[in-house]
């Protein structure tokens, strides 16, 4: 049994007792996930329930992405001053709350407007863990960072088939309450096991958290404001397979099954990509591996230009989630090498906000290209343009890193 840092036993990181927070990081944001998946399975008995359109239950989605986004930043500055305990407890009472209110909707726009709740609270699973992890090591920061991160992915793997299950066996409101009530306990009781782990004076892991190891000669809010523009750019790009892929196969003639099953092949291999973007972090640097992340995004957007066969649309799928899967935590990891640990969690809660503010956008931009042209091509070409901004503004963020390594004083010219 492990024995709890306590207040006379410093906190060492990358030792045995950061390995069991992170198995605990990575429970958490599985269970957590659910606020991001649940509303996707539930649209279709949603919509039935309450005879409305599929936009207008769409919208849950909408405003799930609106919650998860700004939580994201408000947890995040919650994290930095009172610690993530305390933040992951009050979001997981703030999404169980929303579970069980949407159970209770009686009209649509109070189930829609109910998910900005549900994504806020689900948001302190996502960003702020990714910071909180990145404190508890320094050689392995890159894997601890994206382990933290997949936990969505996880997330999103397990919940649809119950979610599903459980509405065709009991009904969505029954099921709203069965997850809301879960989840809570379940949350809770891996935080209990966490805060025990991390004792009472860590439990603000970032005030004896390794300094930044980064120095790009721009002020953290420059940096920040840089970092937010390169993840709209990255995810609009992102948005086009992960958002069309389902009806761009339907209009291929290849049924929207098949669609559904490249989405679940990216994000699979999306696990993969995660994982072993933090190893290659760890050798290379966030900055560096954010950079290969985007290219490697950029070809296989491009691969769908020129291919639309059924088996090559599936391998092109595999490689996209294996390409893009680990852009989004590299965000945190080069916050975390650049900035001070005091304010990783708000920066980071801000450029999420940006992704999922790409996300958002690259997924309505597509469907009105799409509408005017007639063709998703144009649309992939849309997403390689927002990502070429992405590549450029990473590059000169390398180009920076390396000049000041270059004419740092001591240091050696080539």
């Amino acid at each position: 049994m492990a024995t709890p840092t306590s207040d006379s036993t410093p906190f060492l990181p990358d030792s045995r007792q950061a390995w069991i927070r992170l198995s605990l990081a990575l429970i958490i944001g599985s269970l957590g996930s659910v606020g991001m998946w649940s509303v996707v399975v539930a649209l279709p008995a949603v919509q039935a329930d309450f005879a409305a359109s599929r936009g207008a239950a769409s919208l849950a989605f909408t405003l799930t992405m609106v919650g998860f986004g700004l939580g994201g930043v408000i947890a995040g500055r919650l994290t930095d001053r009172f610690g993530i305990v305390a933040t992951i407890a009050l979001a997981t009472v703030l999404m169980s709350a929303g579970y069980l209110l949407a159970s209770r909707s009686t009209a649509l726009w109070q189930f829609n407007l109910i998910h900005v709740v549900i994504g806020a609270g689900s948001s302190a699973t996502f960003g702020p863990l990714m910071a909180e992890a990145s404190h508890w090591f320094e050689r392995r920061r890159g894997i601890a960072v994206t382990v933290a991160a997949t936990g969505s992915y996880i997330g999103g793997t397990l919940w649809p088939p119950i979610v599903s299950w459980g509405i065709l066996t009991f009904g969505w409101r029954s099921t709203h309450i069965s997850v809301g009530v879960v989840t809570t306990v379940l949350m809770l009781l891996m935080l209990a096991v966490l805060r025990a782990q991390m004792g009472t004076v860590t439990r603000r892991s970032h005030v004896n958290a390794p300094p930044p190891k980064v120095d790009l000669q721009l002020s953290n809010n420059t940096l920040t404001t840089l970092l937010f523009v390169a993840g709209i750019g990255c995810c609009v790009a992102m948005a086009m397979p992960q958002v069309h892929i389902v009806a761009y196969c339907g209009d291929l003639g290849y049924g929207v099954t098949r669609g559904a099953e490249m989405l679940s092949l990216m994000l699979a291999f999306g696990i993969i990509s995660r994982v072993g973007s933090g190893f290659l972090a760890d050798r290379i640097g966030g900055i560096r591996t954010l950079l290969v992340g985007s290219i490697a995004q950029g070809v296989a957007l491009l691969f769908y230009l020129f291919f639309d066969s059924l088996a090559s649309l599936y391998i092109i799928s595999a490689m996209f989630g294996l390409f893009q899967g680990g852009i989004v935590p590299a965000y945190a990891i080069v916050i975390r090498e650049a900035m001070p640990a005091s304010q990783a969690a708000t920066r980071v809660g801000i450029v999420i906000l940006g992704t999922v503010g790409g996300m958002s956008l690259g997924g309505w931009m597509s469907g009105v290209i799409f509408d005017a042209t007639g063709s998703y091509a144009a649309a992939f070409m849309n997403g390689l343009a927002w990502n070429a901004l992405n590549v450029t503004i990473i590059t000169a963020l390398m180009l920076r890193a390396r000049r000041r390594t270059a004419f740092a004083p001591g240091a050696s010219v080539a």
